[in-house]
């Protein structure tokens, strides 16, 4: 049944999604235009901030089409949209190339949020949450039709390159709980066909935050 889910996600997935095309960026001409990103992102990609995303790492294809996104008013960011704006298709291919050759860094073990130490009692332990999440990556829960995430973002968080599906791994753990959040709740959506809020819809508060636990010490 596992493999079944598996393979039927993977043929939605390339039936549905063409790879993006397109011109290699200049990536040292990237680090000069990526100089006003560093201030949420960090100098080389890796943001301080666990609400802003690393970018570190993360394959161009993806960061172009977020950053065309965010232009064109398909995924809303008030912030983003104002930095995307004046940036034209050469500009966007050349800070995707920056970012994609910077490394990104590994994060410390998550801290749980939960400060009543009587409702804690009721939490999952931090270790507890990893292995759960670690479960759902990479077998999905069929009982309630959520897919599983190596599917598409590879056995190891990296991703899919050619289909602008983007590397997870080493991602901050707070930023990958509201992305999946947002997903869920529709505040997000510029995902192939939707696809994102359709498996975001059916996981639990615990799923998300075990899933993006396990990706956040993905190496």
């Amino acid at each position: 049944m596992k493999n079944t889910l598996l393979g039927f996600l993977l043929v939605l997935v390339f039936a549905s999604t063409s790879p993006l095309l397109q011109a290699a960026g200049d990536p040292d001409a990237g680090q000069e235009s990526a100089q006003a990103c560093a201030g949420c992102h960090g100098e080389n990609g890796n943001s301080l901030v666990a609400a802003f995303p690393k970018l570190a790492g993360q394959h161009a294809t993806y960061l172009v089409k977020q950053l065309q996104a965010f232009k064109n008013g398909s995924r809303q960011n008030a912030m983003m949209a104002g930095f995307a704006m004046p940036l034209s298709e050469r500009d966007m291919a050349n800070i995707a190339a920056y970012y994609a050759e910077q490394k990104i860094s590994p994060n410390d073990l998550p801290v749980s949020d939960e400060d009543d130490a009587d409702a804690a009692k009721t939490q999952k332990s931090v270790p507890a949450l990893i292995a759960q999440g670690s479960d759902l990556y990479r077998n999905g829960n069929l009982a309630r039709e959520v897919s599983a995430c190596i599917a598409c973002h590879g056995p190891a968080g990296e991703g899919n390159r050619p289909a602008a599906f983007p590397s997870l791994k080493s991602q901050h753990a707070e930023y990958l709980i509201k992305a999946l959040s947002d997903y869920k709740t529709g505040a997000r959506g510029n995902s192939p066909d939707n696809m994102m809020h359709m498996i975001a819809k059916k996981m639990t508060e615990e799923e998300i935050k075990a899933v993006s636990y396990r990706i956040s010490m993905m190496p």
